[in-house]
């Protein structure tokens, strides 16, 4: 690990440092966010949206190479379809007769069809296994600005609606008679959902995302008695995950985005096992 250190200052090896710091700053709407899609129980909800990602990638890859649209990046094109999908989840749940499930395993399975036809029709070779499982170490300065813009809206917007976001996670019905406008506050929530997915999707990919997604805010959950204690705690994990996967993936010669999840489900585990332990020996 003191190996590893050295490297971060080492000063020819800047992108080591951006994918350190972008983690770190990461950890912030991950932990906030993910708090709120953990105790709303809408876990499924942001897997449908993380997988739909990959259509705006795709598509934002071939504007770029073959329709020579410069300003249509894969990251302008996966946070379009993120938000997009997120309404469209937001008008599914809220309006249409259809199964809900069936809607959102229509909308997963959809997105990640439509952005690997995409990439396939782009001429040349384009690998899409730093999408689906990530890769931090790609990180560049313009993401760690994204990773930036993104904190401060993230904050600001959750500072603001607080106590109605927490209206909406715990007891929906009664702040809508209250005259909360609920239908619009869990349309916000999914769209910084979105927002925050697109960012997770470049440090542990699509496949994965919903594991750093929820995982800290889960085993937060099991020792924070407030829901500020348990964001502030989920941020503290999300960024120790990081933090020590990318230490071991240098130091095992291994991609970083599985063995971050490795440690935050490991963790979970053993949360969850301590607690039952605890509680046998209580009994």
């Amino acid at each position: 690990m003191s190996e590893f250190i050295q490297l971060l200052l080492n000063p020819d090896l800047p992108f080591l440092r951006y994918a350190v710091l972008t983690g770190l700053l990461a950890s912030i709407p991950f932990g906030i966010i993910g708090t709120y899609v953990v105790v709303r129980r809408i876990s499924y909800i942001a897997g449908a949206i993380s997988h739909c990602v990959l259509g705006g990638i795709g598509i934002g890859i071939y504007c770029q190479q073959v329709l020579g649209i410069p300003w249509l990046s894969p990251i302008f094109g996966a946070v379009t379809v993120a938000i997009l999908a997120a309404v469209l989840l937001t008008l599914v749940s809220l309006h249409a007769k259809q199964r809900e499930d069936s809607v959102i395993g229509a909308l997963w399975a959809a997105g990640m069809a439509i952005g690997l036809l995409f990439i396939a029709k782009t001429p040349g070779y384009t690998d899409p296994m730093s999408y689906l499982f990530g890769n931090i170490l790609l990180i560049t300065r313009d993401d760690l600005s994204f990773v930036l813009l993104l904190d401060g809206v993230v904050i600001a917007i959750v500072s603001f609606f607080y106590n109605s976001f927490l209206a909406i996670c715990f007891d929906e019905e009664y702040a809508r008679l209250r005259g909360i406008r609920t239908h619009w506050l869990y349309l916000l929530l999914l769209c910084l959902t979105a927002l925050t997915i697109v960012l997770l999707v470049r440090i542990v990919g699509i496949v994965m995302v919903i594991a750093l997604l929820t995982l800290p805010a889960a085993i937060a959950g099991n020792f924070a008695r407030n829901i500020i204690q348990m964001m502030l705690l989920a941020i503290l994990l999300c960024a120790g995950f990081t933090l020590l996967g990318i230490g071991l993936s240098y130091n095992l010669d291994l991609p970083s985005g599985p063995v971050i999840i490795l440690c935050a489900a490991l963790s979970y585990l053993l949360t969850i096992l301590a607690g039952k332990l605890l509680s046998f020996s209580r009994s």
